[in-house]
């Protein structure tokens, strides 16, 4: 009779990534779901000057008005009838949104409560202008 070895023969070693391979993707969709999406406006404006001017947490959507009347949603272009549709859809998406426009200065104030009145009918209440807080504020 011949004595078995057991050891090296039976194709036992090395350590088994598989449990830690499903810990690692289980924490990444953990932080895809539960992360806080923002949606920009896609384009840069001067913003003006406040003294009362104050940093909030919030805003996850931003809506962008230039000066030449130009109003900017998610990295595009829209038109100000379509403001409202995005607007829904987005809310939908999200309940808890909130919305900031953030004008140029030399934007026209009638656009801006244009662009304010189309996010309030579609539903987000909470609706901020953004501005840049003065040094001495």
């Amino acid at each position: 009779m011949r004595a078995k070895h057991h050891g090296a023969e039976n194709g036992e070693h090395g350590i088994d990534l598989a449990p830690m391979l499903d810990f690692v993707l289980n924490l990444l969709i953990f932080f895809i779901i539960t992360t806080s999406f923002v949606k920009e406006a896609g384009v840069l404006v001067s913003r003006p000057n406040a003294d009362t001017a104050e940093y909030k947490e919030s805003g996850n959507i931003l809506i962008a008005v230039r000066e030449n009347g130009e109003i900017w949603m998610d990295r595009k272009q829209v038109e100000l009838r379509d403001v409202r549709a995005m607007i829904e859809r987005m809310h939908v998406e999200r309940p808890d949104d909130t919305a900031v426009i953030i004008a140029d200065k030399a934007a026209h104030a009638g656009v801006v409560a244009q662009v304010m009145d189309e996010v309030h009918l579609g539903g987000i209440k909470d609706v901020a202008l953004g501005a840049v807080p003065t040094a001495g504020g």
